[in-house]
């Protein structure tokens, strides 16, 4: 009988620590482009890639390289003085070495400047898809869900252009 709760009670506490470290790529998703610490942005993602944006770019899904996603997110966002991206209440499913967490989202992007509103933010939630690589859980997914905006969307051609760079990638 002790063998038998002692099992159960290990069980329990190792779905525990699964679900605390999908929640932490979660989190370090979000910390890392705030950051702009790329490598611990990276450190979020599976070799390859799906991303699903469609809900606020269009067209459709697409698979990438991770460090050619990395470099796409970090042409599109340095440019911004600063970015909060939150991530809140996580729902979590994980079965064998799967798991999904859709969390909700908000992303603030802050540019003053003299032509437009110096702030433009997303809501709505994300679907991300993580599989248990040998160094942890990694996305394989990520789907965002925008359910409103606010602000100017051109704010991210300004901040595009004060990075250096001319946005081929995305459609804003």
């Amino acid at each position: 009988m002790k063998n038998e709760q002692s099992e159960r009670r290990n069980e329990r506490l190792e779905i525990l620590w699964d679900r605390e470290a999908v929640r932490d790529v979660v989190i370090r998703y979000a910390t890392g482009i705030d950051r702009r610490d790329w490598e611990m942005y990276r450190s979020c993602f599976t070799n390859e890639v799906e991303i699903d944006f469609t809900s606020w770019t269009g067209g459709s899904p697409n698979t990438f390289a991770v460090d050619q996603w990395v470099e796409l997110v970090k042409r599109t966002l340095s440019g911004f003085i600063s970015t909060q991206h939150i991530s809140t209440n996580h729902v979590i499913t994980i079965e064998r070495d799967k798991a999904t967490c859709v969390s909700y989202m908000q992303a603030q992007h802050y540019f003053p400047n003299d032509e437009i509103e110096g702030t433009y933010t997303i809501g709505g939630y994300y679907t991300n898809n993580l599989e248990r690589t040998s160094a942890g859980w990694k996305i394989k997914k990520c789907k965002l869900t925008v359910t409103w905006t606010t602000g100017n969307r051109n704010l991210f051609s300004l901040a595009y252009k004060r990075f250096g760079q001319k946005n081929t990638d995305l459609n804003f």
